[in-house]
């Protein structure tokens, strides 16, 4: 009873995080390169992990060989270079409810890559379950009479997406080391791969062909501008709380429960943020964001409840 208290704390704390991630990042978008951010958030919340990390590959006796290092590289260009790049020009392009809302859609899009890449079953239950969040992603959208910037929730959608992405390519990995491991390790790599990036970006030749072709976010990327007495602890809550401890306490909650239990964070999210993003940022919710929010709840209960009755039968089978 005692570790099932610690895991549901752990959930409270990072739906919290989680929750005030898009209307932080939001707060400071004015004052900081959306690249720039996403490598020192990612960095810094890197190293937040490493004693965690590090910590686990001494109790597990685990020693790192380049294999593990070519794939912490992979998943960091998936996660950090990719999916989170994307998420942060999302969250400049729309409102952070709707990044917010729409980016909890990824548990669903997790399980069909699973079925394309890992070949693991998809249920009845699950199709269903897409139906109920596309709907909802449609009901927030309102594409028949819609003010919301298309970039920014095409940015929205395809940062979810290569999330998932990311966690299924990762889950063999996750099996060999444990998620702490695996999401520090990749989270260096991944921010040292776009760090790379940001200096060919300060290459002359490369800044003005960007620059020439619309992309000025990605050209002469700055790495210590914007700081200032307002800014800097609102970046140190982005980067250790939320990039750094909201991941830790998320892993921490699937060792003290179950995967099923902590995905719980995910249909929390999309009621939380919309109230503290209309408390902090005054962004008015519509009615037809609450009904899509309410669409995107529906199936991610459904889901979770169908997988739990799964996992009830399958137990007792075995039993």
């Amino acid at each position: 009873m005692l570790i099932l208290k610690k895991g549901y704390f752990c959930i409270a704390l990072s739906t919290f995080f989680f929750s005030t991630m898009e209307i932080c990042l939001k707060l400071v978008s004015g004052n900081f390169n959306s690249i720039q951010m996403t490598v020192s958030r990612f960095l810094v919340g890197s190293l937040v992990l490493l004693p965690f990390a590090m910590k686990q590959l001494k109790v597990k006796e685990i020693h790192l060989k380049k294999d593990d290092f070519i794939q912490f590289t992979w998943l960091g260009f998936v996660c950090v270079v990719i999916s989170m790049m994307l998420y942060q020009l999302a969250v400049t392009h729309t409102k952070a409810s709707i990044v917010a809302s729409i980016f909890s859609c990824n548990p669903i899009f997790v399980l069909f890559f699973a079925y394309l890449i890992l070949k693991s079953p998809i249920y009845k239950h699950n199709i269903i379950a897409l139906i109920l969040q596309i709907v909802g992603i449609l009901c927030i959208i309102n594409p028949f009479a819609t003010k919301l910037s298309f970039l920014g929730i095409t940015l929205t959608i395809l940062a979810s997406l290569t999330f998932a992405f990311y966690g299924v390519c990762g889950k063999k990995s996750t099996g060999k080391f444990g998620a702490t491991i695996v999401t520090c390790f990749s989270f260096i790599f991944g921010s040292l791969e776009l760090l790379l990036l940001t200096f060919f970006s300060r290459i002359t030749f490369v800044a003005n062909f960007l620059i020439s072709h619309n992309l000025d976010t990605f050209a002469n990327v700055p790495l210590f501008t914007g700081y200032n007495l307002h800014t800097i602890p609102a970046f140190i809550y982005i980067a250790v709380g939320v990039t750094g401890m909201g991941y830790y306490f998320y892993f921490l909650a699937m060792e003290y429960t179950d995967a099923n239990t902590t995905s719980l964070i995910f249909f929390f999210k999309p009621i939380i943020a919309p109230i503290l993003a209309f408390i902090v940022l005054k962004e008015f919710i519509p009615l037809n964001m609450i009904i899509g929010i309410l669409f995107i709840l529906g199936g991610s209960i459904y889901t979770i409840l169908c997988t739990m009755k799964i996992t009830h039968k399958s137990d007792n089978s075995v039993a």
